[in-house]
Parts: structure tokens; sequence; C-alpha cells
């Protein structure tokens, strides 16, 4: 039993994220049970047919032990208010503040302001903490805003002078003196009537409103700056011709259908590369938690200080901010603004606040099949019962059966051969004027392959939502109806979801087996590096998962002709290269042809998406071949060539007669990534002569038996670039990175968003040695990959168009030739 259940589990987890199903002991302790049902029961449930069959047999085995068992989980998430915590966070914010890390000082004001209660001074004073953490971030408008908040909740009298004064420095800094005089004035005439300040602190208050009145007199000529006349410099350009059959889709693109695809996009006519083919928000998003959950009850200490996605982003808009505005209800839940807090409130955390711990038990999935199920009430309440009891308990909705039918939309019209007439078929998840829209309709059609998971699968999650369905139900029945305005419609929908709440749990279970193909990790960089040092590492993070209903009719190829990006919750496809008329789009889902070789992308792709992809990577692709591709082959010690064979390899030449075991090299090869790994942690402890010593050293040995493009030369390299640009030493950096990139583009194409990221990389080391034509060549290649795989408003083609016209306002600088670079174990740029 016990293998059984191990091996059970394993298979769970490597088609999940840690986050996207249960913790491990609900998960453990639910395949246990599994194990230990009758056979019978476990064939009932194996063979049902229908979603309703699933989760009816299986929520009635969900007994009051097992509610008690996923309770006393839940609670190890720290989601209520603790009265005891703002001032923790506070004295940990300070910390930080007076060690000058403003960012760390205002994150920690941030959680304190999550745990303290509305109108109290607790929260009064995290504002006004962070709004000082704010001002020395040169962040004065969500400093003017922190300030505001602070007075709203009753900030103390005695303090506030200091504060006024603050307010007043960003509203002289923003150019905004009119309002500035007002406040100083108002400032004064309170300090007159009310002197709260001891004699020193009174000096030096009147010093500096002296100072603010000399800075307004200077300005008085400076033209006022609005808030709203902030340029948005990282919108994307909106589709040029929106489609007028598929929402969020440019009129390039068409909708087909066939028994053997399913649906599928094709363009309608010539695609250039870089042209934008979808821009999508999600119909729904989900923060993930972060690397690190909420401690449990138990460890050293209960209050976080670490920082995860959830502190940084809104849990509406994804926006990042370090000002977020938490729940009234609950401490985990934050947002950007008033505003998102509001419509996040309305539209479905007023059902999730009470049971905020619980979600975060059983992972993203059943938190966004919730919110899904809690969004369908803003349509046509009626319409969706009804749908969910006509068609969620019948199977899986299915394409027509005739073998020979293909469609498309917006060139849908077929004649019958009874009647003559021209009849449309219906497109799964169209409306009755057959448009393809981002709502709920299309949400529900996505297929969640109930007949491909694996029992113990659909035992785990129907159990789940049943617990879930249970807490909502103990919590407020109403909790599934806080969008009806009427409050007969409120009382005739409740009997109705009192006698039939099992409805809605059936839904939840069809959206949480739809995710396992359907949902997309929403993206970001994350940018990590020391004050004192010049370069920074980032990362690309899973930041949140979201349903995009456009983006998922995307089938996926190994050798993809678009790229995606993300912009907060928005999905942008563009064209990657040249698409013709009839040629279907194609997504990447994750196994790419450049980062493993077939029999490894068939594996996944079947595991997790249920279908042997047969795209013309898979189908032309030759077995390894004895060598390997270059990027893990080894080298002959003797004449460099590439070694032949399986166990024992010898020279490919033929001209060198030694040979060596596979297990040898690999076994050296292990031991040289022990010796990059001691050199990379080097560099991030800023001890860059030594680092770039052992890592010069890792060369001279890597060079002894690795091709010249193997992904160890590559970041060795790479990391030589990084040591040599933190000690500004441009020319040997730029050298390094110029042996790096061999292995970008015989890993990734010259065309790849891969080598477009590292020609970046590479401009910004030119830049910075003042290496003018080579820089402004970089550049030019730089730019002509990202906009195609980025578009126009990406950061980088922002900042490269900064670098050029920087560049050719210089006289020319002669500098030796300087060259370029590949990923590495993290990629890094310029500050």
């Amino acid at each position: 039993m016990c293998q059984a259940l191990s091996l059970s589990l394993c298979c769970l987890l490597k088609i999940y994220s840690s986050m996207d199903l249960p913790v491990d002991e609900w998960k453990y302790y639910l395949l246990q049970k599994w194990s230990l049902l009758p056979k019978s029961i476990q064939l009932t449930i194996s063979t049902a047919e229908t979603l309703s069959d699933i989760f009816l047999h299986s929520s009635s085995l969900l007994q009051p032990e097992d509610e008690v068992f996923l309770k006393r989980l839940s609670r190890g998430y720290l989601v209520e208010k603790d009265p005891n915590a703002p001032l923790f966070y506070r004295k940990e914010g300070n910390k930080k503040f007076q060690k000058k890390d403003y960012t760390g000082a205002a994150v920690l004001y941030s959680k304190g302001v999550s745990h303290s209660r509305p109108n109290t001074e607790d929260i009064s004073l995290c504002y006004a903490n962070r709004s000082a953490a704010l001002f020395h971030l040169g962040q004065y408008e969500t400093c003017l805003e922190d300030i505001e908040r602070a007075q709203m909740h009753g900030y103390p009298e005695r303090l506030k002078p200091k504060m006024m004064l603050r307010k007043a420095e960003c509203l002289v800094t923003l150019g905004r003196l009119q309002e500035a005089k007002q406040t100083i004035s108002d400032l004064e005439r309170n300090f007159t009537a009310k002197p709260t300040l001891e004699a020193p602190s009174c000096q030096i208050l009147q010093r500096n409103l002296h100072h603010l009145k000399m800075k307004v007199q200077e300005k008085k000529t400076v033209p006022e700056t609005f808030p709203g006349a902030v340029t948005k410099a990282f919108e994307d350009i909106d589709i040029r011709e929106e489609n007028k059959r598929i929402s969020s889709a440019s009129s390039s693109v068409g909708l087909c259908t066939d028994p053997v695809k399913g649906r599928y996009l094709v363009a309608t006519k010539d695609i250039l590369p870089g042209e934008l083919l979808v821009k999508e928000d999600a119909f729904v998003i989900v923060l993930n938690p972060g690397e690190m959950p909420p401690l449990h009850h138990g460890l050293e200490s209960k209050w976080d200080t670490r920082v995860t996605n959830g502190d940084l982003n809104c849990h509406r808009c994804l926006k990042h901010t370090l000002a977020t505005v938490p729940c009234n209800g609950c401490s985990y839940a934050k947002y950007c603004s008033k505003e998102c807090l509001q419509q996040a409130w309305e539209l479905y955390h007023s059902s999730e606040c009470a049971v905020g711990g619980l979600l975060l038990t059983l992972g993203v999935f059943c938190h966004v099949a919730l919110r899904l199920t809690l969004l369908a009430r803003f349509e046509n309440i009626g319409k969706v019962i009804k749908k969910l009891c006509d068609e969620i308990s019948n199977k899986d909705i299915s394409l027509p059966e005739s073998k020979n039918l293909v469609k498309t939309l917006g060139d849908s019209h077929g004649e019958s051969e009874e009647t003559g007439k021209i009849v449309e078929i219906p497109i799964p998840g169209c409306n009755i004027n057959g448009k393809y829209e981002n709502n709920y309709n299309a949400v529900f059609n996505l297929l969640p392959h109930t007949e491909n998971h694996s029992p113990e699968h659909k035992f785990l999650c129907a159990i789940s939502v049943s617990a879930l369905c249970r807490q909502l139900e103990a919590a407020s029945l109403l909790a599934f109806t806080p969008g009806l305005k009427s409050s007969k419609l409120k009382a005739a929908v409740a009997t109705e979801l009192c006698a039939d709440l099992n409805i809605w749990g059936v839904a939840m279970l069809r959206h949480m087996l739809q995710l396992q193909c359907n949902a997309q990790a929403i993206t970001t960089i994350q940018q990590t590096g020391s004050k004192e040092s010049i370069i920074t590492t980032s990362r690309q993070i899973r930041l949140a998962t979201g349903i995009f209903p456009v983006v998922s009719l995307l089938n996926h190829s190994c050798r993809p002709n678009t790229s995606v990006s993300f912009t907060n919750t928005v999905a942008t496809i563009r064209a990657a290269q040249q698409i013709g008329r009839g040629q279907e789009i194609l997504h990447c889902y994750g196994p790419h042809e450049s980062r493993m070789d077939v029999a490894e992308r068939q594996q996944k792709l079947r595991s997790q998406y249920f279908f042997d992809c047969s795209c013309p990577a898979c189908h032309t692709e030759k077995p390894k071949t004895a060598a390997g591709p270059s990027w893990e082959a080894f080298c002959c010690n003797g004449c460099g060539a590439l070694m032949q064979g399986d166990a024992v390899l010898s020279c490919g030449s033929g001209s060198c007669t030694g040979s060596v075991s596979r297990d040898q090299l690999v076994c050296r090869l292990q031991h040289l990534q022990q010796q990059v790994g001691m050199a990379w942690k080097l560099l991030r402890n800023g001890k860059l002569e030594q680092a770039i010593q052992q890592l010069l050293g890792c060369r001279q040995d890597a060079r002894s038996f690795l091709s010249a493009e193997h992904m160890m030369v590559g970041e060795i390299e790479d990391d030589l670039a990084q040591a040599y640009a933190a000690l500004g030493d441009w020319q040997k950096s730029a050298s390094h990175l110029q042996k790096s990139l061999q292995v970008v583009e015989a890993r990734h194409g010259p065309s790849s968003v891969e080598m477009g990221h590292e020609l970046f990389k590479l401009a910004q080391v030119l830049f910075n040695g003042f290496a003018v034509p080579e820089a402004l060549n970089t550049i030019q290649k730089a730019e002509k990959v990202l906009l195609v795989h980025c578009g126009p408003q990406s950061s980088e083609i922002q900042e490269l168009q900064e670098m050029r016209s920087c560049l050719l306002d210089l006289p020319p600088t002669p500098v030796g030739p300087l060259v370029y670079c590949p990923t590495g174990r993290e990629p890094w740029q310029m500050k």
C-alpha cells in the first residue's frame, strides 16, 4: 500500500507545481483514504462517466474527521488579523529604515498595515511610517496617498507636524506649489495654535518650514505637473483591427474546429513577424502565494518577515506596488488601490475572505475554480444554473462526430442535405451569434478531459471541492449571491442554491480538472541585487495563474510560431515568424525543442495534456545522435572533435584511438558544476577577484572535455562577464559575453527571444564602456529580435531607445572591439 501511495503522489507532483494542488499533508491524507476504500467504491468512482457522479460519490465519503484534519492544516496559515502584529512589523520596519533599506522597510510597514484594523492608531502609524520610506524612494505621489490614509484612520495629533512637513516637501518636489503653500500655511497656523513639540524639535521644524518656503519661491516659474499627465510607458499598443468574431484577437485570426485538433486558430491572411495577434485580459486570475508560504504554528516566529508575491503585487490586477491597501477582514488579500479592493470584494472576495486559510491549503487550482464559479453569478444567474444542471451532468462537451468536418468561424456556413438551406454548425463556447468571447460561457466549454485524469486525482479534487463547499455553506449561503440587486431575486436564488448547492460543487470540480490543460502561468521578471553592486540578477517567476479563453484556443507546437508575454493580467501573443494564410497559429505549452529532446517532450505532453505531439519538430527530429546536441556534447581532449558512443565514448574524428566511459565524463561534469557553483557564491557575496580566479580555472577544465557550445561553457563565460562588469572592466565583460553567445545561438537560434535578452545585456555592457559603434550595432540587433517577441512598448525596447539617444549625443570615443553573451544560471543586467 505504501509503495502504491508514494507512486501515485509522485505522479501528481510531477504534473503540477507545488502551489497548484493542495498541501502535501492533505494529498497524502486523501491518497491514503483512497487506498483504504473498498474496491467496489474505487471502481464506482473510477468508472463514473459524469462529473456529477464523481462529485456526489466522492463527497459522500467526506467525514467530519476529514474536515477536522483539513481545518487544522488551514489554521497554519495566518490570514486573520493579529492585533499584536502591527507593532512587531513597525519595529522591524524601523530597523530596515535606520539601515536605509527603504524598500525593505516599506514592505514590513505594509505587513503591519495588513494586520491592523481600520480606524486604529496602529494602521495610521504604519501608513505614516510607510510614507516616510516611500518619500526616500522618490515615490512622492504614493507617499501623499499614504499620508492621506494615515489622516483618514486617525493619525495622532502629536505626530502630525512631521508628517505634514513631509507632505509639503512632496508637493514642492512635484511642483504642486499652490497645494504646498496651503499645507505650509496650515502647518504654521496649527503649530502656533497648538504647540506640541519640544524646543529642539520645534526649532528643526521652523528651519525646515523656512527652507520649504524658499523652495516654493524658487519654483514659482516651474509649470505645475499633474499625475494624469504621466505617460503609460509600459502599455502595449492595441490591436489595430479587432476581430468581429473572436474577442481580443486581430482580424488576421480565424477560429477552426475539427474532430482531431478540436478548436484551433489559423491565419486568415499573411502575417508578418512581430504582428500582434491576441491581446487578452484574463477572465480570472489568482495570485500565487509565492515560493515561501506563510509560516505554520510552532515555528520560531509566527510573524513572517519574508517577502512573497502577495506582499508586492495587487491581488486583483497584479500591479507591482510597495504601498498595498489591505482587505478590512483578513491580513492576506492586498490591493494597489481602494478601487481594486472594492471591485475584488464585490466580485469574489466577500465569499473568499472567511476561508482564506482553507484556500491556501487547497491550492491555487481550487482557488481559481471557486473564483470562476463566483464570477458565473454575474452572468444571467438563471441561465448559468440551467446550463450547469443540463450540461454538467452529461459527458464532456464534444465536437460533432463527422470525420470530415472542418469549420472556420467567419466562413462557417454549410448546406443542409434535407432542406437545401444554409445552416451554421455551432462551435462550443460561441454565443448565439457565433462570436467567441472572453466570458464564462467560453470558460465552461474548455474541456476538463474527465476520462483522462487518474481516479486518485479526480477523488482528490472532488473531496477538496466538497470540503470547500461545506465551509462556504457554513459561513453563509448568500456568499454565492452578492452580485444580485433585488432582495426577492436573492431569496429565490438562495432557495434554489440551498437545494442544489452540489451544482456549484460540480461546476468547481469541472473547472479544477480544466485547469491542468488550460491554466496559464502568468510570469514576470524578478530582479535582485545589493545596493552597492552595479549588477542585478533577474529570473522569470510565476506570478499568478489565469484563465484566458482565447489564448486557450492555441494548440501546442514544440517549434511554435508565436511568442507570449504578460503585462499584469494581460497576455499578448505575437507572431514570432512569418505565418502564411491558412497556416495554424501555434503556441508552446512548455516542452520546447531547444530545451528538451523529443522523448522527454512527448512524455511531458502526454502526462499533463493527454496527447501525442505530432508537430514538425517531433515529426522530423531524429533520435539523439551518439554525440548528442552540441550544448550537451563531450569533446576529445586531444583534437577537440565530438565524442561518439553510448556507454563508452571514442573520438568522432577517427584519428584518435583513446576511449573513455560516459560515466567518467558525467562524473567530471558534476565536479565542474560544483566548482562553478562555488564561484557563483563568491560572485554573489561580492568576492569578485576570487570568483574570477575560480571561474578561469573552471573554464580551462571545461575546454578539455566539453564542446565549445556546451551549456556549462556558456555559463562559465556568462559568470565571468558578470564579474568583470561588476568591476567596471567593460571590455573583458563584453569579450566573455561574445563567447557565451555561441551557446545561446546554437541552442535557441539567432532569432529567439533568448538571443534578444542576451543582446540587450551586451548592449548595456557596451553602452557603459562607451563603445559607441559596437553599442549602436548591438542595440539595432537587439531591437530587431525583441520587437518581434515583446513589442515596441516593452521595458527593454524603451531602454534600448534611451541608450541609442544618449550615444548619438556623445562624441565618438574609440574603444577596442567589445563583443557578446548567453544566459547563465540566472540572467543579469546593469542597474
